[in-house]
């Protein structure tokens, strides 16, 4: 599931793969602001067919944060 979200994150952010991980800030370490996590949220729910609810992704500010959430929803991408 890293892999695949750091694929993403990389094209998204043209940042290297191999410089996320799960203890990368989206704000600190990738520069994202509220809009550009919310269209990396689209792409995450367009690509694997889920709906992930705004309200409950405000608090998370890691990529380690965003898996955990993801996984304790049941879902694997």
């Amino acid at each position: 599931m890293l892999e695949k979200m750091r694929e993403m994150l990389s094209e998204q952010f043209n940042v290297p793969s191999e410089n996320i991980g799960e203890d990368t800030s989206f704000k600190d370490d990738l520069g994202a602001d509220s809009l550009d996590l919310f269209e990396f949220v689209l792409a995450i729910e367009e690509q694997f067919d889920i709906e992930l609810p705004q309200e409950e992704l405000t608090e998370l500010y890691t990529v380690g944060d965003f898996l955990a959430y993801l996984r304790g929803k049941g879902i694997e991408i």
